[in-house]
């Protein structure tokens, strides 16, 4: 809630509750002013938004009893008195709850040299849409572009596009005019302001399935203001939602979805029962080994994959005319991604030699990895699973890297403190974050994967299990070369 709206709130309540107190002491054109003053200002410096339908009923009653300034509640009964009383308290508990609930946030300030910049690119290829019904279709998906900028001003990005604000109230059933209040964010990133002119290591970022490149602020904005070029790709059809230049907004397809997982059963529960039964690693890894490589999300992950690979052809045009001219070092190219998009980084680093380091944050690895090993360093940085949690990653994860492996765990955190989920909504049994203070989950997350990218993209020091003994919340274990040896490990 904001000073002001509590200004508006608390002074209305006690007016309501004091009145008769105040009614003697003060004329009623000076109790009607402050209240005309507090309501202006929060229209002003705040603006309309539902979440305080509660509190402007309170509002409401408080001008009423203003202008009546009746004495009739002396001559009130007890009954009457309780039944105002609870009826104010029953407005109460909506009025403080749902700003909470679905507060107008504060992003985490960037922490880098650079302003961030952002752009809109719509990206079409000559590949088989097989999301939708018509064979003529062919994929295309929208890319955020953040980048460093001199520019620290100028058109200010909205918080989340349309189709991705409507995609999210679809997903938990609430009305998209719930979430205009987002309209009142603050993102500090600016669209289409020139890039820094300088050449800049890029990475390529793959979000989670049924969530959004949009979703990633805290994350993406820290990234691009620590000097690299993100490219955060829309996968059309499987986020939230996706805008296209033309006004066009196309939404998660629940159909196809529904299709790709039915009966997908038969294929994950002999690994969920092998984890319940107690099985050891050797007797379970075959189980859980056919489960990576043939259940429904192993497609996903390949897609994901082509739309990277896509990407990555792409730039070396970009480097040469537009927005990014001379400003993308194409030698130094590196790709990360959340949850099943961090499965997707995996496997696009297996496929594509002209990438050079990988992130996964905290996503499965579905795919072939459990049969082969990385060539190259990788990052795995898995939130705080319960023990009963089945670990797949244990077993697709089983031979590592011939080059280096860091294999971190976030302490006390959960799936979407990698998000700005735990801003949106702060109530940690609404928004699947663990205890760890939010602001400390994305600071730890955001250092950690810069100092990774630092160390294998821009070749700059950089000693990670500093970091894990640096953080109380970060455990962290690093894998060297073919003997898997570790050669480094911080447990708290």
């Amino acid at each position: 809630m904001l000073f002001i709206e509590f200004l508006l709130l608390s002074i209305s309540v006690l007016y309501i509750a004091f009145s008769r107190s105040a009614n003697s002491g003060m004329n009623k054109q000076y109790i009607i002013g402050i209240l005309a003053i507090l309501i202006a200002a929060h229209l002003i410096f705040g603006g309309y938004r539902w979440q305080m339908l509660p509190t402007y009923i309170i509002w409401g009653i408080a001008l009423i009893t203003a202008l009546r300034q009746s004495d009739q509640s002396h001559n009130a009964t007890l009954i009457s008195r309780i039944m105002k009383t609870t009826g104010l308290v029953l407005l109460l508990i909506p009025a403080v709850l749902l700003p909470f609930v679905f507060p107008v946030f504060e992003l985490p300030e960037t922490t880098g040299a650079y302003a961030v910049g952002t752009t809109d690119i719509l990206f079409e290829t000559d590949r088989e849409e097989v999301i939708t019904a018509d064979p003529s279709d062919t994929r295309q998906f929208m890319i955020k572009a953040w980048y460093p900028s001199k520019d620290h001003n100028g058109e200010q990005d909205p918080y989340i596009d349309p189709a991705g604000r409507t995609g999210f109230a679809q997903k938990y059933g609430l009305p998209p005019s719930m979430l205009h209040y987002l309209d009142g964010i603050e993102t500090n990133v600016f669209r289409n302001n020139s890039v820094a002119a300088e050449s800049f290591p890029v990475l390529i970022f793959s979000h989670g399935y049924h969530s959004q490149a949009n979703g990633y602020y805290a994350l993406l904005s820290e990234i691009a203001s620590q000097g690299y070029i993100v490219f955060a790709i829309n996968h059309t059809y499987e986020s939230t939602g996706t805008t296209f230049p033309d006004g066009t907004e196309v939404y998660f397809d629940n159909q196809y979805a529904r299709t790709i997982e039915s009966n997908t059963w038969e294929t994950i529960n002999p690994v969920v029962d092998a984890f319940k039964e107690g099985m050891d690693f050797d007797e379970r890894h075959p189980i859980v080994q056919k489960a990576l490589t043939t259940y429904f999300a192993r497609d996903i992950i390949e897609r994901w994959t082509r739309d990277i690979v896509d990407v990555t052809d792409a730039l070396d045009e970009w480097n040469q005319s537009g927005l990014f001219e001379g400003r993308l070092n194409i030698s130094e190219i590196g790709v990360f991604g959340h949850s099943r998009g961090g499965g997707a980084a995996g496997e696009a680093l297996l496929t594509d030699d002209r990438i050079k380091a990988g992130a996964n944050l905290d996503g499965v690895q579905w795919g072939q990895i459990v049969n082969t090993a990385f060539q190259k360093p990788f990052l795995f940085l898995s939130s705080d699973w319960p023990e009963e949690h089945e670990d797949l990653n244990q077993h697709a994860y089983v031979n590592r890297s011939r080059s280096i492996f860091y294999e971190a765990t976030l302490l006390e955190s959960g799936h979407s403190n990698f998000m700005d989920i735990p801003y949106m909504i702060p109530v940690q049994a609404l928004n699947l974050a663990g205890d760890i203070d939010r602001d400390l989950a994305i600071e730890i997350s955001n250092k950690l994967t810069v100092s990774f990218f630092d160390k294998y993209l821009k070749n700059l020091e950089a000693d990670l299990s500093k970091m894990a003994k640096e953080y109380d919340n970060l455990e962290m274990n690093i894998y060297s070369g073919d003997s898997m040896q570790v050669i480094s490990k911080v447990i708290h």
